[in-house]
């Protein structure tokens, strides 16, 4: 449900003015309902009132804001000498965008750097003009979910490793999207438990052998008293 806020001014148009410096919107994207309109009194000293109205931010159907989100990165690519085509769409709750180009591996960029600073300005951009609105992902030539298979191929084969040879096994610095995925992935695999560490651009995914009798799975029939940590930790 969208809050709704009250303002007060002068007049309405003052009062207008005012939820929309606030709120950072424009006046076409409120709804307005004004709950009195304000009185000068008698020579604008006795019995003057204040305009008094309700905002809330006007909800945008799906459609639309597929249709915003796709002009804002159109716009963002538009000095780039590249030809590009931008296609829309609404998938998994999500407002989808696909870069079409044959110069696609700029706009991916290393491992897919260029594409989540797209994606990020994309969504900041959109956000500022609806309040409530569905995420957006932007993506090229299906990179985001050739780059899921790879990283889940990565996760079960440091998992594999860390199991092998009893020590903990280290990815290379990844973004929290890619960390999220190693440990969804592992979370599922036997005598191992993942755990995010370093700081900032350094941050990786340390996966480490489980014995069984620690294993999480098992907690409570064990002799340890120690709690052992989740088999996958959250990140963040």
């Amino acid at each position: 449900m969208v809050e709704s806020r009250e303002f007060e001014g002068k007049t309405v148009d003052e009062a207008i003015e005012k939820a929309c410096k606030e709120l950072n919107l424009k006046r076409e994207q409120l709804q307005i309902d004004v709950i009195t309109s304000g009185s000068s009194g008698i020579f604008g000293i006795v019995g003057a009132r204040k305009a008094k109205i309700r905002v809330s931010p006007k909800e945008m159907l799906p459609d639309d804001q597929v249709k915003l989100a796709k002009e804002v990165l159109e716009n963002i690519l538009n000095p780039f000498d590249v030809p590009v085509v931008v296609e829309g769409k609404i998938k998994e709750d999500q407002i989808y965008l696909d870069i079409i180009s044959n110069g696609s591996g700029l706009f991916i960029g290393r491992r897919g750097q260029t594409l989540d600073a797209l994606q990020y300005i994309v969504n900041k951009i959109v956000k500022k003009e609806i309040s409530q609105c569905l995420p957006i992902v932007v993506d090229s030539e299906n990179y985001r979910e050739r780059r899921k298979k790879s990283l889940i191929d990565l996760a079960k084969q440091l998992g594999r490793k860390a199991r092998k040879s009893s020590r903990p096994v280290a990815s290379s610095p990844m973004n929290a999207h890619d960390r999220r995925i190693i440990h969804l992935t592992l979370k599922k695999e036997k005598g191992v438990r993942t755990k995010s560490k370093g700081e900032g651009a350094f941050r990786k995914v340390v996966v480490f052998p489980v014995k069984r009798g620690n294993s999480s799975r098992n907690a409570g029939h064990g002799t340890n008293s120690r709690k052992d940590p989740p088999q996958a930790e959250r990140d963040d």
